[in-house]
């Protein structure tokens, strides 16, 4: 294994690398931020004002593509906007998941139930980022729901004991304030807690126990590759209903990101800078290059605003384009409490069967096998040491707890590794990591 150094080496400046213990990979933590930012003169950095200043002297990192290398720490405020574009980032893959399993547990006629589990599903996926990143690989890794869940979950609820009623498919016929309908979408969901719960032990058992290390022989690109292909293949269908919605939305936010995060991330822009030294002045600063994403969904979003306040979107539900529209879920932001805090069993106490349990362990080991891919990914993403086996056993393990504590919140589904951030920290180039203290 290899780490940092603070010696130079033919004046360059890269850290020389020099052998490590793999027990010192446990004095290394990572902080849950990805910046990308030039240096220069006239080109903002952080460094300014006494911010961003690397922690405890320790030199710019391993990568000269990296503007912020993994010992340097970052202003507070572009901390604030780099966090919001990551939760974008997810943001996808986090509402999707509760919105596909919306009609198998009965919901679709409910949006406001369903927002019930969107919002428990960021509540978790953020305590189980905390944990990763702390106790579990201390990579830069977000934690959120995992697609590979679904297939198995989608099956269970399609056999004849978990069909949903006729009568739930028919929105006139639907009292979502009922005691019969809470029941009937409440004991599908407790279903699959118990199946997720359970199998969430065995992804534990084996990140803790080590036997994931032992595996990593055998695990290597021609064993990762195709499970995520596979488990990505079954959500294209649902990708493209969703970006059917309106086909012309939908083009010009990924033309938008390929554009921001490809080709003008060299344009430097004008924006304000507050130093200690300088005090107010402006820097150019590289926006597109950090938040490309962020950018594109913000203009989308206008625009759809613009043409929602003039009626150019249609208003009528059954045509194309209506759910373009801004103001389609006016009624759910009405209804919807202000804060809501999700607890454990909030659905009821869960339940179990064999088959329940079976399907969501084939979840978990295509889960496992994503995210031990993930970690090697984001490693050298951000010129971080690859992580030894013990690093990999933590992160499953802690994974394992993140299903685990999904499960008891009731979200329907379990947490993993999400490539999609760790896909981001390559547009932006940079990345934070920093010793702990002594």
């Amino acid at each position: 294994m290899w780490a940092p150094s603070t010696g130079k080496e033919l004046g360059s400046d890269l850290p020389v690398l020099y052998p490590m213990e793999e027990e010192d990979w446990l004095n290394y933590e990572v902080d849950v931020i990805d910046i990308s930012v030039q240096k220069g003169d006239g080109v903002f950095n952080s460094h300014e004002g006494g911010q961003g200043r690397k922690k405890d002297g320790q030199p710019r990192g391993l990568s000269s593509n990296l503007a912020y290398s993994i010992l340097d720490i970052p202003p507070w405020y572009l901390c604030i906007f780099l966090g919001v574009q990551h939760f974008l980032t997810a943001l996808g893959g986090l509402v999707a998941i509760p919105l596909i399993l919306a009609k198998d547990l009965c919901l679709q006629h409910d949006p406001l139930t369903q927002s019930y589990l969107i919002s428990t599903i960021f509540f978790v996926s953020g305590i189980c980022t905390l944990l990763q990143v702390v106790l579990g690989v201390r990579l830069p890794i977000l934690q959120g729901g995992t697609f590979a869940f679904l297939a198995p979950s989608l099956a269970m609820l399609s056999l004849p004991t978990w069909k949903c009623p006729m009568w739930t498919l028919n929105a006139s016929l639907v009292n979502t304030s009922s005691p019969e309908f809470t029941e009937e979408w409440q004991k599908r969901i407790r279903e699959l807690q118990g199946a997720i719960m359970v199998a969430s032990c065995v992804q534990m058992l084996v990140g803790f126990s080590g036997l994931i290390g032992f595996l990593m022989r055998f695990i290597g690109p021609l064993t990762i590759a195709p499970t995520i292909s596979l488990v990505a293949l079954p959500l294209f269908d649902s990708a493209g209903n969703d970006a059917g919605i309106h086909w012309g939305i939908a083009a010009m936010t990924i033309f938008l990101i390929v554009l921001f995060s490809q080709y003008l991330k060299n344009i430097a822009v004008p924006v304000p800078v507050y130093g200690r030294e300088k005090k107010c002045h402006t820097s150019k600063f590289y926006l597109f290059q950090v938040f490309p994403v962020l950018l594109a969904l913000c203009i989308s979003w206008l625009l759809c605003f613009v043409l929602t306040v003039t009626d150019a979107l249609p208003s009528a539900p059954a045509a194309y384009g209506y759910l373009a529209r801004t103001d389609t879920k006016g009624d759910v932001l009405s209804q919807a409490p202000w804060f809501r805090f999700p607890y454990p069993g909030q659905w009821g106490l869960p339940t179990i069967s064999l088959a329940g349990v079976f399907g969501i362990v084939a979840g978990v080991i295509s889960s496992m096998v994503e995210s031990v891919g993930d970690y090697y990914a984001c490693a050298r993403l951000v010129g971080a040491p690859p992580p030894p086996k013990h690093a990999i056993n933590r992160g499953i393990g802690i994974e394992g707890l993140g299903c685990l504590l999904a499960g008891a919140w009731g979200t329907g589904n379990g947490t993993t590794s999400y490539s999609e951030n760790v896909g981001a920290l390559g547009i932006t180039r940079a990345a934070i990591f920093h010793r702990k203290a002594s």
